[in-house]
């Protein structure tokens, strides 16, 4: 059976979405970040890179959301757009931008708006700045229609929905009404679907760690033990 190692951040609920949309048999492997097992031997086997989500299938291990999410879907071949199909490049350049722009800059903007000591303001600035510039850009393809690839719902927004409610965190919600409407369209068209309410409920059915202590943080932004260091 195929195992979804799991937490309860953006990126993970992309995946969990789309294997509640394929009705995949899985088991959920939680690994609680807060608590450093992001960093134990055994989750490094699956994914070097200490992060979350990763996939076991069978033999074949698969890491980062965006890779874990095309992997599926053609083998699936569900919710996923074909290469005999023109529209095969249109999904694999949205694919891209959200794991290259929409991903890392929103979780910057994130970090430096909730966890980042002072000074900030420059990099709070950049990163805020080019969260929206992002999910600007997709505010623009939604308006040219009902999903990201027109009128099919694909992985592409799948991927977006793991991030999407995080514009009204970032922007605040007179933006998200006002400047984001076909954004906000698509989230909670997705957060209607059963799938998407068996997704979110992954998260009660496991007890991960809530406080931000010292030890969370150490765990969690290790390069703050540089500056501690004489």
């Amino acid at each position: 059976m195929l195992k979804f190692y799991y937490n309860t951040g953006p990126n993970p609920a992309k995946v969990a979405l789309f294997l509640e949309e394929a009705g995949l048999d899985y088991e959920v492997v939680p690994v609680d970040a807060r608590t450093g097992g992001q960093h134990t031997p055994e989750f490094r086997a699956i994914n070097p890179n200490g992060k979350l989500p990763a996939i076991l299938d069978d033999d074949v291990r698969i890491f980062d959301s965006s890779a874990i999410l095309l992997y599926l879907g053609r083998k699936t071949g569900k919710f996923y757009v074909p290469p005999e199909n023109a529209a095969h490049a249109e999904m694999l350049s949205w694919m891209l931008f959200v794991a290259s722009g929409i991903g890392p800059y929103s979780g910057q903007a994130s970090h430096f708006l909730r966890d980042a000591p002072e000074p900030k303001d420059y990099a709070l600035n950049r990163y805020t700045f080019e969260a929206e510039r992002h999910w600007i850009i997709v505010e623009d393809q939604l308006a040219k229609g009902r999903y990201m690839l027109g009128e099919t719902y694909s992985i592409v927004d799948m991927s977006l929905w793991g991030w999407g409610r995080f514009v009204q965190y970032l922007a605040g919600a007179e933006a998200w009404n006002d400047r984001f409407p076909n954004l906000k369209r698509l989230i909670e068209e997705i957060d209607a679907r059963p799938a998407a309410a068996r997704a979110k409920a992954l998260a009660q059915k496991f007890q991960f760690k809530q406080e931000m202590d010292e030890d969370a943080r150490r765990h969690l932004f290790p390069q703050n033990q540089r500056l501690t260091q004489p």
